[in-house]
């Protein structure tokens, strides 16, 4: 018998029963209802289970905090429950987010195309995180770095030692095989992204596919060898006699993928509509897939570039820029907020984005130490209820899963509930932030955020990024505890329900 059988029986029966869900799904550490008649939820008692973490309205739904295992505690409630099967529900949260503005229909779906890729990030961050270690950390117990019998200086005179790959072939082989799949998950990221937006939109999936391996086709000029090529007048074209096409690649590119499968799917969307259904096998798939490759490589891709590019170009100059600084501090105090209203999801574009343009980013780092920053504050909470076992049920994994990048759990479990160790963390990320955009701290990669996130930060960036990570850890601790102590928002209690 599973552990959460007995918690999804009752949050069944708290919520008001099978007949008062009309949609229900779950994210990475949520249950998200859709309630016929939101006021027949007893919330204080949901939030008595031990399962939950803690429950917030967002959009019109009803959001439950289980955590990690919240695809178990999904099965399970399930099963109780008698709601199964996903495109149903899948419609009914679709017609229950007409509710939204633009905005958040736009980062709804952002955060439905990236959702399901997130992992498939996680491990190309973890991988080249690795990488980084292998071939990119000089150790001085390794040796000085000898190349055709010279030993190797810095322009300053200070030895240059050798990483992990120079001195092992066993581990250069390694770093060599670990960027087969590195490659495949950030190079060929357009794939993933057509796939994505081709099964959010409920159409062909396998022509998302072939669609976002004509982005990236080896037959292409790599998107990262364009600038050069462009500038020496050597892209190579398609020629069609009175007029030419640039064979230019989009791997590592976001938007063009993302404009590329939405043209897909509405064309396909559309055709099905209008082709009879005995011969739609045929022609819906031909007049769907060849016209979107061509508006990619001709429309659609170079303006999803320029937008990137764009988008890209002002995130870097607010990083870089004379009042990086302040970047940093607005930045860093407001990443868990934008968690809160879901405009978070809008970074993993911006930092793929920022990674393919500058070779690196200086805004996941910043993330990685807001995540920090709430466990702090939920781990200043767990100290000074330490002898409440209930209340340490929840302290615990929330800050552990915070410590590793998933924030939810502490948030709206811990963090937002109590509002002060909230504050607390927004002020130990921006001080954290501050220090990052002040030093210009950059990120190889995506990776995990939390505490492994100096995995994925460049080396001559380790020290700083240590510093700026013990700030997360005893600024929003401290402040915590000074709060409550002096009772500084202590009284107030958040009725978290977003509206715009």
């Amino acid at each position: 018998m599973s552990d959460f059988k007995q918690d999804a029986t009752a949050l069944l029966a708290d919520i008001g029963g099978k007949e008062n869900i009309g949609a229900v799904t779950h994210c990475a550490t949520r249950m998200r209802f859709v309630l016929n008649d939101p006021s027949k939820a007893d919330v204080k008692a949901i939030e008595e289970l031990d399962s939950v973490k803690g429950t917030f309205t967002q959009a019109g739904q009803f959001q439950v905090i289980i955590g990690n295992k919240v695809a178990e505690f999904y099965n399970d409630f399930q099963a109780v429950s008698g709601v199964t099967g996903t495109s149903k529900e899948e419609v009914k949260a679709l017609a229950a987010s007409q509710q939204q503005n633009w905005l958040q229909k736009a980062m709804t779906f952002l955060a439905e195309v990236f959702a399901p890729i997130i992992p498939a990030i996680i491990v190309g961050g973890l991988i080249l995180g690795f990488r980084n270690v292998l071939e990119g950390v000089p150790m001085s117990f390794l040796g000085q770095k000898i190349v055709e019998g010279v030993a190797q200086t810095a322009a300053d005179g200070t030895p240059i030692y050798n990483t992990i790959v120079n001195v092992s072939p066993f581990w250069a082989g390694v770093n060599s095989f670990l960027w087969l799949p590195g490659e495949a998950i950030f190079h060929f990221l357009p794939v993933g992204i057509t796939w994505s937006v081709t099964r959010k939109m409920g159409t062909t999936q396998i022509l998302g596919i072939v669609l976002g391996i004509t982005l990236v086709s080896p037959q292409l000029l790599n998107a990262y060898a364009a600038p050069a090529a462009l500038a020496a007048g050597e892209v190579p074209q398609w020629d069609f006699g009175f007029f030419q096409i640039d064979m230019i690649g989009y791997q590592a590119q976001v938007l063009p993928a993302i404009f590329a499968g939405l043209a897909l799917s509405w064309l396909e969307i559309f055709w099905r509509k209008h082709i009879p259904e005995m011969i739609s096998m045929i022609f819906v798939p031909f007049l769907s897939l060849v016209p979107a490759i061509i508006l990619a490589h001709t429309v659609l891709g170079p303006i999803g570039w320029a937008i990137g590019t764009f988008i890209s170009g002002i995130v870097y100059a607010g990083l870089t820029g004379p009042v990086s600084w302040l970047f940093g501090l607005i930045f860093g105090a407001l990443y868990s907020p934008l968690v809160i209203t879901g405009l978070h999801h809008m970074t993993n574009a911006i930092d793929t984005q920022l990674i393919a343009d500058f070779g690196g980013t200086g805004l996941w780092p910043m993330i990685a130490l807001s995540n920090i920053a709430q466990a702090s504050a939920v781990m200043g909470i767990w100290w000074a209820t330490r002898h409440d076992e209930k209340e340490s049920q929840i302290t615990i994994p929330s800050a552990v899963s915070a410590y590793l990048g998933v924030t939810e759990p502490a948030m709206f479990g811990v963090t937002i509930k109590y509002v002060y160790p909230f504050v607390a963390a927004m002020i130990g990320s921006g001080l954290a932030g501050l220090l990052t955009t002040s030093v210009g701290i950059t990120a190889n990669s995506i990776g995990v955020g939390g505490l492994p996130g100096i995995l994925a930060i460049q080396f001559q960036y380790w020290g700083w990024f240590a510093l700026a990570m013990l700030i997360a850890i005893v600024v929003p601790f401290a402040l915590t505890l000074v709060f409550r102590k002096t009772g500084f928002l202590a009284k107030n209690k958040l009725d978290f329900n977003v509206k715009f």
